[in-house]
């Protein structure tokens, strides 16, 4: 098994956990049952959507592995939780290495199944954010995709480097992890410095 396999788990893993603390930390769903299925719909939502539009099962019905990442992260998320509450910057790396490790599977997938590299680069942020936007709509929270923050942006840079890499035929595996770490690179200093992208006034 290649590394984008361990990748992928890693990130359903990292996304159930960020779903299932969103929930919890919000008190939207107090039962174990809410707070699972928050984490489970928010580490298979995108990549289930993503799956569909290019016409594949997803992956996590054929491949238990991923049932098994998802309730290890959720787990982790109920027995750690005051300990990462209590640590924001925990909950901010767990989102933003979710997102990252999305984007670069979801645009290595998408170039796999013959989608054009433009597309394949907006698939890639695609897998990344709806899982996010999934779990905040249900904690009734804005998106992050929507608000000022940068974070649709630095998945689309990771996934635009992830295929000019590509293109150069540098090695898949050393790929990934310069597009994982671009896309946290960007994000973290984005929030640290608070940069955003110009507003759209409206009149």
């Amino acid at each position: 098994m290649q590394l984008p396999y361990y990748i992928d788990l890693l990130g359903t893993l990292v996304f159930a956990t960020s779903g299932a603390l969103a929930a919890s930390d919000k008190n939207v769903y107090k039962d174990i049952f809410g707070v699972t299925f928050t984490g489970f719909v928010t580490a298979v939502g995108g990549g289930t959507l993503r799956d569909m539009i290019l016409g594949i099962r997803p992956v996590w019905v054929a491949d238990g592995n991923y049932l098994l990442a998802i309730t290890i992260g959720v787990l982790l998320a109920i027995v750690f939780k005051y300990y990462i509450l209590k640590y924001r910057r925990t909950f901010f790396f767990f989102d933003t290495l979710g997102i990252a490790l999305y984007t670069v599977v979801g645009v290595q997938k998408s170039l796999e199944f013959g989608v054009s590299p433009s597309a394949a680069i907006i698939m890639g942020m695609f897998s990344a954010v709806m899982g996010g936007v999934i779990r905040d709509t249900l904690i009734n929270e804005i998106p992050l995709i929507f608000r000022k923050e940068i974070y649709a942006t630095a998945c689309l840079s990771g996934a635009a480097v992830f295929v000019l890499l590509k293109l150069f035929d540098v090695d898949d595996n050393i790929n990934s992890l310069v597009s994982v770490l671009i896309i946290i690179l960007i994000r973290t200093i984005a929030v640290k410095y608070k940069l955003a992208l110009p507003k759209v006034n409206s009149k």
